[in-house]
């Protein structure tokens, strides 16, 4: 058994059994997430600052660019979040609902959540003026 498969296993494991022990891993591996995302984020803003390869892209038109992406992905987001909560689940694997959710953003994509963390990246990137953000982190973050 790979290693891949052995994390597919035991995450099954966890969503499957008891309500307590997935109440209580769905902060650790929601917040294990959210770092890991934060810092895909954070990192390539940070060393195109330190390098100064910023202001490919002008100040107003980077605005222009970058807050109606952060809008529809920050209402993506939202939207399903509260999807998941309502079912009576988190949007984290351990923590599912335990209903399919197929309304909503959920008839046109398969996660809509993760769509609209890419865009939040995308529109991140164009507010910052990241060549990085744009065009390494990001795309491989949603690889």
């Amino acid at each position: 058994m790979t290693f891949r498969e052995k994390i597919i296993n035991t995450i099954n494991k966890i969503a499957t059994g008891s309500k307590g022990k997935r109440r209580l891993l769905a902060p650790l591996v929601g917040g294990t997430f959210a770092l890991a995302t934060f810092l895909f984020a954070a990192v390539p803003v940070y060393i195109d600052n330190y390098m100064n390869n910023t202001g490919f892209i002008s100040q107003p038109l980077s605005y222009i660019i970058s807050l109606p992406l952060f809008a529809v992905g920050i209402a993506l987001m939202i939207w399903t979040s509260l999807m998941f909560f309502f079912s009576n689940g988190t949007p984290v694997p351990v923590d599912p609902p335990q209903k399919l959710i197929t309304n909503g953003p959920y008839k046109f994509t398969r996660n809509p959540m993760h769509t609209g963390l890419f865009l939040i990246m995308i529109a991140s990137g164009f507010f910052y003026a990241s060549l990085l953000s744009l065009f390494i982190f990001t795309p491989i973050y949603i690889i």
